[in-house]
């Protein structure tokens, strides 16, 4: 559309345009652009937003340039917020490209349906997975859901939407896409190198640490919860140390820990009060010569029967390939999964991204004005969170929701979740500070980044350092040259009110922590801005794109255990003898809650089709300063450099890690800004700019 603006060039340059809508409904202005002004020649305005019929607010919308300015003493105060009574802005809801709401009230209006019958065919499911070869039918030929569903459903919802969640032949047959860690090698999930693999480049790379003290302590409260320290020995690990003593392995940094003990042990009275059964876990991994790891030792625990006072109740289980001895090690090893799968679906991935970032989408909104630079900086990097945040609070974390039936806590989950938020440290999010608090790297100047990592080929710190790296010095140059002296931070009120009502509000319950930053100087500007933009980007995009390939064959990770550990002497080892892979299907999710989970993990997995990935903006004009634009361009190549690094290392078979037994490259922090295509999908690669999905 061609507009003509009559401009006196007496009243300045122009910085903003005011616009009305005269039209019964809104319309979506994307951008504006005038051509040929006489001494300024084109003037591009970056708009994106709804704009609504004069009707629905008594003020005229104000767009501004693309060029970016800093707060002035004299100037005006904002304009007020528009406010529609809505819980998402109009202009942080999804593109027409993305998820589309056609699948979310699908999602919801069987979610609606579901929770009567689960009641009935969850937990006493008419058709079971008896066998893996059941469990391959999921992806090979499908499998046919039970009619009492399907009547339910279609008094609700049309088969139009159900197959937008679902994909099904029409009549009830279910089909999905073959996980890609089954796509190579169909039993190596098993291995015991493919379990610990997963713990350096898997869904959940985040919670291992080094062991630097034997056997593990616990940080609970003694007085609250008795002795709650590990009941693991040195004789139970030493002899598959390969020669090491314990002593030696933690002076050589050869010995790791994947320890949900603390964080459940508290919850494991009331989780297991539902039809959840399940322990906390330690795992106790050694370093090999070949750069793997293996796992020596699984303590799995329970509360003391006569109160939490009296410690926990312990068992101790080591290694075996064959016979009863095997089988049950192979169930060790699901309740670690359960534990870490939980632990990764409501802390590293809920709270530690989607929940963490949205009051820095806020208060960036509320105290930012569009024309300053941390906010044309930071904004990309919000994109769709408050939709997709609330969204889920609506159909995945809610009462009832899917994480409620699919995830262990069960009506815990979100319970658990915000219990865990009280030891969240902004400052640790950043990777390399991460890093160093779990004892996975040390400071060494000579190293690449500043830091030196214990466990060289660990693909999810070696890919993200380099990230991290390149984010750190995009932002740095960017804020270099709009703060290049320490004052002008601290004379700039928007930003002080900015981090003030971060700090005080949208991280309230935290705002006295000691670990907060200042921001009075330019290296706390840049090292905040990296975190913010590392969390919504590449730690979310790390914990996110790979729950389909890894998760969606359900016993490689089991969100939920049913059973108890079978003891000697009774009819279920008895069974576990005879029949492990029987024992074993039956211990974790049934047949509905994996379907349940599955169909939704497929749906976060994605990538849609207008995504822009870490380096890429919406467009090129989104500023008009030189120098960022520059530094912006420069932060592109960097990231394709990665890419082609990333390509390298997966090829380098002396790194097993990169790949493993089932033969899947880590991609989950290849940026993908070379891509263009916009094609989506599950991709399993690729960082978005935020936490969209």
């Amino acid at each position: 559309m061609k507009v003509v603006f009559d401009w006196d060039e007496n009243i300045g340059p122009i910085g903003a345009f005011l616009i009305k809508n005269y039209h019964y409904s809104e319309f979506y202005l994307k951008t504006l652009t005038l051509e040929d002004v006489p001494e300024h020649g084109r003037i591009h305005f970056i708009c994106n937003s709804w704009v609504y019929p004069v009707k629905r607010y008594n003020y005229d919308r104000i767009f501004f340039t693309n060029k970016t300015y800093f707060p002035h003493p004299n100037t005006e105060s904002s304009l007020p917020l528009l406010d529609l009574n809505v819980y998402v802005p109009r202009d942080e809801k999804f593109g027409h490209l993305k998820l589309s709401d056609f699948l979310a009230y699908a999602i919801k209006s069987i979610v609606q349906v579901v929770p009567p019958e689960v009641e009935t065919i969850v937990e006493h499911p008419p058709n079971k997975f008896k066998t893996l070869e059941d469990v391959m039918k999921i992806y090979e030929g499908g499998i046919k859901l039970p009619k009492s569903v399907i009547k339910e459903l279609e008094q609700v919802v049309s088969w139009e939407f159900i197959k937008g969640l679902i994909p099904t032949d029409g009549e009830g047959l279910l089909k999905f896409p073959l996980p890609d860690v089954i796509k190579e090698d169909k039993t190596a999930w098993r291995t015991d190198q493919e379990f610990a693999r997963e713990m350096l480049a898997g869904t959940n790379p985040l919670v291992i640490r080094r062991l630097q003290e034997f056997p593990p302590i616990t940080k609970l409260n003694p007085q609250e919860y008795g002795n709650q320290n590990s009941t693991i020995t040195k004789d139970q690990v030493e002899k598959r140390m390969d020669g090491y003593t314990v002593h030696q392995a933690i002076e050589k940094h050869r010995l790791f820990i994947l320890d949900h003990h603390d964080t459940l042990m508290p919850y494991l009275p009331t989780v297991n009060s539902t039809t959840t059964k399940t322990y906390a876990t330690r795992t106790v991994l050694f370093l090999k010569d070949d750069g793997t790891l293996k796992p020596v030792a699984i303590e799995l625990s329970l509360p003391h029967p006569e109160g939490k006072q009296h410690g926990a109740i312990s068992e101790v289980y080591t290694p075996a390939e064959t016979g009863i001895e095997g089988s049950v090690w192979q169930l060790a090893k699901a309740y670690v999964v359960v534990n870490d799968s939980g632990y990764h679906e409501l802390i590293s991935h809920w709270l530690h991204t989607h929940a963490v970032i949205e009051p820095f989408v806020i208060a960036t909104n509320r105290q930012l004005s569009v024309l300053h630079p941390i906010y044309k900086l930071l904004h990309p990097h919000f994109r769709y969170t408050m939709n997709i945040n609330a969204m889920a609070r609506h159909i995945l974390i809610n009462a009832g929701g899917l994480l409620e039936l699919t995830v262990y806590p069960k009506k815990y989950a979100l319970e658990l979740s915000s219990f865990n938020y009280k030891d969240w440290n902004f400052t640790e999010q950043a990777l390399p500070a991460d890093l160093l608090h779990r004892g996975m790297a040390v400071k060494d100047s000579k190293s690449p980044h500043g830091l030196k990592l214990l466990l060289e080929d660990y693909p999810y710190a070696v890919d993200g350092l380099d990230v991290w790296s390149a984010i750190e010095k995009w932002v740095d140059e960017y804020c270099t040259h709009y703060y290049p002296a320490d004052e002008l931070i601290q004379r700039d009120t928007e930003l002080q009110s900015w981090w003030t009502e971060l700090r005080n509000k949208g991280h309230g319950d935290l705002k006295d922590e000691p670990w907060w930053p200042n921001i009075r100087t330019r290296n706390d500007l840049i090292k905040t801005c990296t975190t913010i933009i590392w969390i919504a980007s590449a730690l979310h995009a790390a914990v996110n794109f790979g729950q389909y390939p890894y998760g969606c064959y359900m016993p490689n990770r089991p969100t939920i255990s049913r059973h108890f550990m079978p003891q000697p002497g009774t009819s279920e080892y008895a069974e576990l003898e005879s029949d492990p892979d029987r024992v074993f299907l039956r211990t974790i999710p049934g047949q509905l809650q994996t379907l349940l989970g599955i169909a939704v993990i497929e749906l976060l997995s994605r990538h849609s089709t207008d995504e822009l990935y870490l380096g890429q903006r919406e467009t090129d004009e989104w500023m008009t300063d030189k120098e960022p634009l520059a530094a912006f361009e420069s932060f592109t190549e960097r990231l394709i450099k990665i890419e082609e690094n990333i390509i390298e290392r997966n090829n380098d078979q002396r790194l097993k890690n990169r790949v493993g037994p089932v033969k899947l490259p880590y991609t989950l922090l290849f940026p993908s800004t070379s891509d263009v295509s916009k094609a989506g999908g599950l991709t399993g690669r690729g960082i978005p700019n935020s936490a969209s999905i």
